[in-house]
């Protein structure tokens, strides 16, 4: 089930005793676990009722303690297991309990689950998307309560997501401007693991920067949102097409700036000229646009700004550029020249020179 279904059982009061959520969403597992504790816990009594465990530091003897105390004062006790290593694709060495090392359908964890009582809700959280779905514990979990998985928001509800956060801070902001904010914010790139708190602190950064009621814009957001180094490079490499070395050189040095090592910047822009180099000689053989996706092996979204941005370029000029860029690396792994000057010659070079 996702955490909306959840929510609603927790809401009609129709919880099983046992539940393992798991996924890469982080904000939406602490979001959930957070409307469960408001629903049943009583703040008062929090301390009886609301226990919170660390996975790799307990036996089942601290899970059954835990469990068998009746909750003081309250229909619910809640208990949330963090991180169990009985989850994890590799089982973690250092464990305080060697039950962890059995194998899950010796273990009397699997056994309990099943005959807890219903005043118990047991949480196993596991904050990865990539778990073990084929052990025992987790059947056992399945059978006796449910499995909850916490993806990444998309589409309508993401939408809403940020434009109820922009109007929590008193902030407007339009569907077009919605779009391009997520576009911005990298969120579905699968090479950076973003959750909704890393849109959250956007949020929260361009709310304070504008006055109540104000309406966010792209001026607004291109000013103020932390870009991935992937997107300054993109921005880069399109002022390296338009033979516009000023904004190249800027924006070179507010990645410098920003404590991006010369070297790992230079790697992520020969990266992009391969890919754009690799596309541009695949669509010349006479390869479907599908076919290319598939043999590039890139998200979506990278994909598509791959191909846009190589018709910017010519093979030719794509060629020479990465031969100025491998000089480039020569000189700062060889000789005393400061690396920022070496990074500033090659960005010139290439915006006068390919």
């Amino acid at each position: 089930m996702n955490y909306k279904e959840f929510i609603n059982k927790a809401k009609s009061k129709n919880l099983k005793p046992v539940y393992l959520f798991y996924g890469e969403e982080e904000y939406l597992i602490d979001y959930t676990l957070n409307v469960v504790k408001d629903i049943f816990i009583d703040k008062s009594f929090e301390p009886l009722n609301y226990i919170v465990l660390d996975g790799k530091e307990i036996d089942f003897d601290i899970i059954f303690n835990a469990c068998e105390t009746l909750p003081f004062m309250s229909e619910k006790k809640i208990v949330i297991i963090n991180d169990l290593p009985l989850f994890n694709s590799k089982r973690e060495e250092g464990t305080t309990s060697e039950e962890w090392n059995l194998p899950p359908s010796k273990n009397p964890l699997t056994k309990y689950v099943e005959e807890l009582e219903d005043y118990l809700c047991l949480l196993f959280v596991e904050k990865d998307k990539n778990i073990k779905k084929s052990n025992a514990l987790y059947k056992a979990i399945n059978r006796a309560g449910g499995i909850v998985e916490f993806t990444k928001l998309r589409g309508i509800d993401l939408d809403n997501w940020v434009q109820n956060s922009f109007k929590n801070y008193n902030k407007k902001i339009s569907k077009p401007n919605i779009n391009y904010f997520l576009q911005q914010s990298s969120y579905f790139d699968s090479n950076r693991n973003r959750t909704l708190y890393d849109l959250e602190n956007e949020i929260i950064k361009i709310s304070n920067y504008l006055s109540n009621g104000e309406e966010v814009n792209r001026e607004i957001i291109n000013l103020l949102m932390a870009k991935p180094l992937e997107m300054n490079v993109f921005n880069l490499l399109n002022s390296i097409s338009q033979k516009n070395g000023e904004n190249a050189i800027r924006l070179f040095n507010e990645m410098y700036i920003s404590n991006e090592p010369v070297l790992f910047i230079l790697h992520m822009i020969v990266r992009q000229l391969r890919n754009m180099l690799n596309y541009k000689v695949l669509r010349l053989k006479g390869y479907s646009e599908g076919d290319i996706y598939s043999k590039m092996n890139l998200s979506r979204y990278e994909y598509q700004k791959v191909s846009n941005q190589s018709n910017n370029f010519t093979v030719p000029q794509l060629e020479r550029a990465m031969l100025h860029c491998l000089e480039t690396d020569k000189i700062i792994k060889t000789t005393s020249v400061d690396d920022r000057l070496a990074l500033e010659i090659l960005l010139t070079n290439l915006c006068f020179k390919i």
